[in-house]
């Protein structure tokens, strides 16, 4: 059986990681059988989630996990799709993944009131005398990956503004289609559902929030693909 290291559903969400999240829908995609088990980022070969186990082999990063499955399995995520479809795909792809994320990442990780509402409770399996201790460096690693990023340098509400023209550029792609390429799912689907479904979590704070729901046909596309993925989350 494949076992697929993730952090479980949380904040309404299937996970609270839209790498995660992404990874999950793949293998759902691809008609792949897997467990979900809890992640330990310390004991993980790049120090991050999703990790997918697959008959011995161990691939790290849901980017590799799709390609895994490609040419283990002979999936093609893109069926269909013409050249200037699979290139829009993986810009996309990369605007989540590179810009949507951090976006969030900063909101839910750098504003006090959300982090928490939310990351803080990752911890609380750690001793008391530690948890804050651990917390704190955690969040301090956080901040200067952001810094070095470059996202954190700016104000947030400039921030935030950069995050949102990311959401715009989705909801222009995904129009009226159901999904973002057509009338079927294809593997941009698995990170743009991913990135949508964060941004519209409502156990934050975020004006990021307030200016996705504003966008009808993305509300629309996560509760789509919530059914489809996720009937058990969905409603």
């Amino acid at each position: 059986m494949r076992k697929l290291e993730v952090f479980g559903p949380g904040f309404g969400v299937p996970d609270p990681s839209l790498f995660c999240m992404k990874a999950l829908v793949l293998l759902k995609m691809a008609g792949l059988d897997y467990e979900p088990v809890i992640c330990d980022p310390r004991k993980t070969p790049k120090g991050k989630a999703p990790v997918l186990h697959d008959d011995g082999e161990v691939i790290a990063d849901s980017t590799f996990i799709r390609w895994h499955i490609e040419k283990k399995y002979g999936f093609d995520f893109d069926a269909g799709l013409t050249d200037e479809q699979r290139g829009v795909s993986w810009a996309v792809e990369k605007l989540c993944e590179d810009n949507i994320y951090w976006a969030g990442l900063y909101e839910r990780w750098m504003v006090d009131e959300n982090f928490k509402a939310g990351p803080v409770k990752f911890f609380e399996s750690i001793p008391f005398p530690m948890r804050p201790i651990v917390a704190a460096m955690v969040r301090g690693q956080l901040k200067r990956n952001l810094w070095g990023h470059g996202l954190s340098r700016h104000s947030r509400q400039e921030i935030v503004r950069i995050g949102n023209q990311g959401v715009d550029a989705i909801s222009q792609i995904l129009g009226g289609k159901p999904y973002l390429m057509g009338d079927e799912p294809k593997g941009v689907d698995a990170i743009a559902f991913s990135t949508v479904a964060a941004v519209l979590c409502e156990h934050f704070e975020s004006d990021m929030l307030g200016h996705a729901t504003a966008k009808a046909n993305l509300v629309a596309y996560r509760d789509r693909c919530m059914e489809l993925w996720f009937p058990e989350m969905a409603g």
